[in-house]
Formats: C-alpha cells, structure tokens, sequence
C-alpha cells in the first residue's frame, strides 16, 4: 500500500480553501507548514487531472505550487515524527503520540499512533470538537461517533464518562488505526465499525450523542440518519465546514427538530453542538 503525498506552497489564509477542496477529493489527512499545506491520499485514489484542474480554478486568486511524491505504508510513523507535535485545549486535555512524553497537568490525556487517518488532533475542526466535548454532559451518555479516522473524539468521549461509545469510518485504515488508539488508552471495548452510516447495521436504535467531524456535504446527505438515531433531548456535535456554511448546515437541522445550543470557531472552521426536541 502507498501513499500520495502533495505538498502546497499558498498563501496561509488560502490553505483553508485548499484543504476543503482537497477533503471532497478524498484527501483525508494534512499538515500545515510554514509555507502551506501537506495532503495525503491512497495512491490509487490520486488523480493528477482533478488536482490540476482544482489549482487552475483559484490560479486568479492565489499563488499555488505543488510538487507529488509516494509514500509507502512502512515509512508513514517515520513521516510524522518528523513533524507531529502534542496539541492541547487549555489545560483540560492534551493528544499526544506514543513517542511524547505523558504529561499529567492536563485533565485529560489521549495517545494516538499517528498514522494515515484524518483527526490527529491538530485540524481547528478536531480541536473545537474536543472544546465543545469537554464543556458538554457525557456521563454515562451513549455516543455514536461517525466518521471517526483516529478515535480521538470516541475516545473524548469515553474519557468524558460516557457509558457505551461506537465509532464509524468508511477507510479501512482509519479502521485499524482507530482500533489501534482505542487500545492505547484502555479502551479496547470500543466496536469500530467500516461503511457509510446509512449501510451500517449498529448495535444500537438510538444514541445520546451522536457525532459527525466530516465534511458540509456528506453531513448535509447524512442529517436525516443522524436525526433518526437521536431521540428527544439527545446531542448533534457536526464539524468540518467553514463558517459561511452555518446557515446551510441549520437549514438541514430544522428540517429534523434540532436546535443549535453551542459554536466554537477556530480559522474559519466551525463545530457545533445541537439538541433534538
């Protein structure tokens, strides 16, 4: 198995555009840098032809290189090493990888292999995600986190006191490599399963909580499965969009009875947290 690894030289506020345009390739992983954005893709899911074509779409609006390189499965821990650093929200939790240091000024800890799945922590989506569980009620909640890529907000989750958590992804990686973190931090009772929410056949008819970090258009074709497994009085947490997006996103919500309660809003990308009545 290989990887594809593009690296954008942009201007810093135009890496936000590239990497949600990047996301509705099937770009599920990236790295800011100094001079703009690493993205990474299944070799076989790669095509030059849809990134030229993206690039000459925004050339009139910015300066965009990009250079390609492959990248076998063996050598990805050894990539991110290179360049992955703890993240935190204040002092209440910190994500770090195996080979950091623990740290136990932090409320909570949550140690991640850092491998080729989306949510490592470090995107502002992942980050206002841990911010909106961290103020939220999850004692002895059941939470449905689809979309999962690492685990990190299942294992949030868990860390919080929910009482059953499952996770979904439709990348086998994102897969093992959840089961893999769930493992690290004591939680290897956590079912993770593969395949679109509507395809899925889950342990559950209803869930507490359920969360979405993906993207504005498949949490749009998604909205009314999530609403249907949340009964009265549960929680939607959605992310992976930008702010201009809000209104799109709430339009989809009201058509299923769920009340926007709390934002979080960090680089122009939004979390939000609704309530079902």
């Amino acid at each position: 198995m290989t990887f594809t690894k593009i690296t954008f030289q942009t201007n810093r506020e135009f890496s936000d555009i590239l990497t949600a345009e990047l996301a509705e390739l099937g770009y599920d992983t990236f790295e800011e840098t100094e001079k703009g954005i690493d993205a990474y893709i299944l070799t076989e899911r790669y095509s030059e032809i849809a990134i030229s074509d993206m690039v000459k779409k925004y050339e009139s609006l910015a300066s965009i290189q990009y250079k390609i390189e492959t990248i076998e499965k063996e050598n990805w821990n050894e990539e991110w090493e290179k360049n992955y650093d703890p993240i935190a929200v204040d002092s209440r939790c910190r994500v770090r990888a195996t080979f950091h240091e623990p740290d136990d000024s932090y409320t909570h800890e949550i140690v991640i292999t850092p491998k080729m799945s989306f949510g490592t922590g470090h995107h502002a989506t992942t980050q206002s995600m841990l911010e909106l569980q961290l103020d939220g009620d999850f004692n002895e909640k059941s939470v449905l986190d689809i979309g999962s890529g690492t685990g990190i907000l299942a294992i949030m989750a868990s860390k919080l006191g929910a009482g059953y958590v499952e996770a979904t992804d439709i990348d086998q990686w994102c897969v093992e490599n959840g089961l893999e973190n769930f493992q690290l931090n004591g939680l290897a009772h956590i079912e993770y399963h593969k395949g679109a929410i509507q395809m899925l056949s889950l342990k559950k008819s209803t869930y507490d909580i359920v969360i979405a970090n993906i993207n504005k258009n498949v949490l749009l074709e998604e909205m009314p499965h999530y609403a249907a497994l949340l009964p009265v009085g549960g929680d939607l947490y959605l992310s992976g969009f930008y702010e201009e997006d809000i209104a799109d996103l709430k339009n989809s919500t009201d058509e299923h009875n769920l009340i926007l309660e709390k934002s979080v809003i960090k680089d122009n990308w939004t979390a939000l947290k609704f309530s079902k009545y």
